[in-house]
């Protein structure tokens, strides 16, 4: 994975950095202080995920429409303080791949790069909740959802929709995957997002619509 970190903060930039690199499969090929810097070096080195501010100075919203645009394989994953759900939408409705908040934790950050750059959407907890007080829906603003298909759950999301069907607790599921708890919780609000259900039976029983699981499991699990 090749990554481009975009803030105009040095000590944003430093910490990312320091964040990162100690993932051998991110390979950071540069690091932009201002829009023009960052389409520089998409123009010259070879990126597949830009993890981007466009709230800081240099950058603006219009940025992640033009990357998109002309570098439409590049997926982004915005990094911001927590804004209005409006301007959150807007970012997505931009182009923006995945959106986390600047003070998640190191583990969720690493997961939303890894995730991202498989073309997963990854939103952390608290964004989520934003758009959702607003009476916002992520799916709405998921532009796959405009076609006729099946509604898109990812690879990673489904495993998390069996293991939920098993009974499985936050927890399990986190030492299972390898992931952290708080990452899991994020996968869960966001499969219930996009399924449009408020509990773990409605989780369930589109697993079982889906044939993830067998009734078996969900009559075990649903009257949890």
């Amino acid at each position: 994975m090749k990554l481009v970190i975009a803030d105009s903060n040095d000590l944003v930039r430093v910490g990312m950095r320091s964040i990162l690199s100690v993932n051998k499969d991110v390979e950071i090929v540069g690091e932009a202080k201002s829009k023009d810097e960052l389409f520089e070096m998409l123009q010259n080195f070879e990126t597949n995920v830009v993890m981007i501010d466009y709230t800081s100075e240099g950058f603006n919203i219009d940025v992640l429409a033009k990357v998109k645009n002309d570098f439409p394989k590049v997926y982004l994953l915005a990094i911001t303080p927590l804004q209005s759900a409006q301007v959150l939408v807007d970012a997505l409705k931009q182009g923006v791949t995945s959106y986390v908040k600047k003070d998640c934790s190191i583990p969720e950050i690493i997961d939303a790069v890894t995730e991202t750059s498989k073309g997963t959407k990854f939103f952390c907890g608290k964004i989520v909740e934003t758009i959702q007080e607003a009476n916002l829906n992520i799916e709405e603003i998921n532009f796959d959802a405009f076609t006729c298909d099946a509604i898109l759950i990812s690879k990673r999301e489904s495993e998390i929709i069996v293991h939920i069907s098993e009974g499985l607790t936050n927890v399990q599921i986190a030492e299972k995957l390898f992931l952290s708890n708080h990452t899991v919780n994020s996968h869960r609000k966001n499969i219930m997002a996009k399924l449009g259900v408020k509990n773990t039976a409605g989780i369930v029983m589109y697993a079982v619509k889906s044939n993830l699981v067998t009734p078996n499991k969900f009559l075990f699990t649903a009257s949890n």
